[in-house]
């Protein structure tokens, strides 16, 4: 199926529901379309046709859906840019993709501008706020065009959305993602749209990231109304849960932690929301535990996935966050929260070791997953697509475990995992040792070159507020915990960790800025 078509039905069955809220603005499912059907035909006068690339900066907005839903029905490809790229990298992408019309948001017009002349292939650009000079202005391109659906035939194996990596190692790869992509997830996972249901989706992850994405197709097909935020706030997002009365929301581990530690939070009535899906990072136990306890009428849910493969491959179920039960279920249950997940019933999954061979159960190796919804590629670059996927087979880079029971644990991305000694160690199972100290709120666990060694242990530490340690106590702290040779051998205190804009850690910055030199501590 089109991903246009979820749009098309929802129209159909239930027209004056509402799609889109938004600062005080509403759009329904008829207002949506329509408004999609006039800059479909927008843009067809300024020369975009099937295959042809448009691309959009902006943060969470309506014309952010409006122009995906125009674009696809075109037939032409979607390209969001990363609103927090750097002149260089936006640089990159829109020439890479070849756009030929960009939407701009206001903030970020003097970026695009300054870069503009090296465009060659950027016929038009859109202002999305307002008139700006050298550029069309968004409102007025849709007076005057038709509200005629626009219907164009192109296999749903062709490429809808061209979505950029994070380029942590190096410029940005396009990941081309086909309408199977992410129709075949919506279709068995999503409820169809029902007429006499209401329910409400708040969105803060931003569109250009495929989880963004994924969660606004998913809302469409099901009929929900999608609850935009430009960006994640507090207590801004509290407060729109509270007087939108939101049912569903998708927040990464540091926006959940971040909701529960503000000083507000028990003056807001959050009890609306009854399904809380998280993911696109790491997620500490003792979070997830004090979230299960803090929302009791929610149920949660882990989705893990990458742009590679259209977002979630692996979930982990509400029922598997009902810590209920005997001592040893609800153990068992304590373990499989620090898991992933199992894969999903259309996703094939094996974990293999450097060679590409299958390992054991227990055994940690490279995640591989195999499926239609996996991407076809990454645009104009070969080289790129073919270490990556091989065989039919995503090699995800990161690395983990599955279990007796099918869970998947974890243990790092491939350039995280380090060597000591010969031995190959997991910053991630440092890292929880280290948080379940009383006295940690976060922390992250980087290789150190040694010369005896290879690579030695250093953990930048965040502690809690009010909170002071010696880098010795949380040093024997993983010694009790672990064995001997994961334990650190140094440890940094620091009052915040980088992340990107999913919440991540950036390890990379971390071993730039504490990769070298002498050792804080040692033993």
């Amino acid at each position: 199926m089109l991903t246009t078509e979820f749009l098309n039905i929802v129209n159909a069955i239930c027209p004056d529901k509402e799609a889109v809220v938004f600062e005080g603005q509403r759009l329904t499912y008829a207002e949506l379309n329509q408004r999609a059907n006039k800059l479909a035909h927008a843009l067809t006068r300024l020369g975009v046709g099937q295959g042809d690339r448009v691309a959009i900066m902006q943060v969470n907005t309506p014309q952010v859906v409006e122009s995906y839903f125009a674009t696809a029905k075109l037939g032409a490809i979607w390209v969001p840019v990363n609103f927090r790229a750097k002149a260089e990298e936006v640089a990159h992408m829109v020439k890479l993709a070849e756009a030929k019309v960009m939407m701009v948001g206001e903030r970020y017009v003097p970026l695009v501008q300054s870069v503009h002349s090296n465009l060659t292939s950027l016929h038009h650009c859109v202002s999305l706020d307002g008139p700006t000079p050298d550029m069309q202005d968004y409102e007025p391109l849709l007076c005057g065009t038709s509200e005629d659906e626009v219907n164009t035939e192109v296999p749903e194996t062709d490429t809808t959305i061209l979505m950029f990596t994070a380029g942590t190692t190096g410029l940005p790869k396009g990941v081309m993602l086909s309408h199977q992509s992410f129709g075949l997830y919506v279709l068995n996972n999503v409820t169809p749209a029902d007429p006499e249901a209401a329910e409400k989706n708040i969105l803060t992850v931003p569109l250009y990231h495929v989880a963004g994405v994924q969660a606004m197709l998913a809302g469409i097909y099901g009929g929900r109304t999608l609850v935009l935020q430009r960006q994640f706030e507090l207590p801004e997002w509290m407060a729109i849960v509270q007087r939108e009365q939101v049912n569903r929301a998708m927040l990464v581990p540091t926006m959940l932690k971040q909701v529960m530690d503000h000083p507000d939070f028990g003056q807001y009535d959050l009890g609306s929301l009854k399904v809380i899906t998280y993911g696109a990072a790491p997620m500490p136990l003792e979070v997830i535990k004090r979230a299960i306890q803090l929302f009791p009428s929610a149920r949660f849910i882990q989705a893990f996935g990458q742009t590679e493969s259209a977002s979630t491959i692996m979930i982990l179920p509400p029922d598997d966050h009902v810590l209920t039960g005997t001592q040893e279920e609800v153990d068992k249950k304590l373990k499989h929260l620090t898991s992933i997940g199992k894969p999903m019933e259309d996703v094939e999954m094996k974990v293999v070791d450097e060679e590409g061979n299958e390992v054991p159960r227990g055994t940690p190796g490279e995640i591989l997953a195999r499926g239609p919804r996996v991407m076809s590629g990454y645009w104009k670059n070969p080289e790129a697509t073919a270490k990556t996927v091989r065989g039919g087979w995503l090699y995800t880079g990161d690395f983990g475990y599955m279990d007796e029971d099918s869970y998947v644990y974890l243990v790092g991305r491939g350039g995280d995992i380090i060597k000591r000694g010969g031995e190959k160690i997991s910053p991630d199972e440092i890292e929880a040792c280290l948080t379940s100290h009383p006295k940690v709120d976060e922390a992250a666990v980087i290789g150190v070159p040694d010369p005896d060694w290879g690579e030695v242990i250093k953990a930048v530490v965040v502690l809690k507020k009010g909170q002071q340690a010696q880098p010795q106590e949380l040093i024997e702290h993983c010694r009790v915990h672990m064995s001997s040779f994961k334990k650190p051998e140094s440890i940094v205190f620091v009052d915040e960790l980088p992340r990107n804009p999913m919440g991540k850690v950036l390890r990379r910055v971390l071993r730039e800025q504490y990769g070298k030199g002498e050792l804080f501590a040692k033993r």
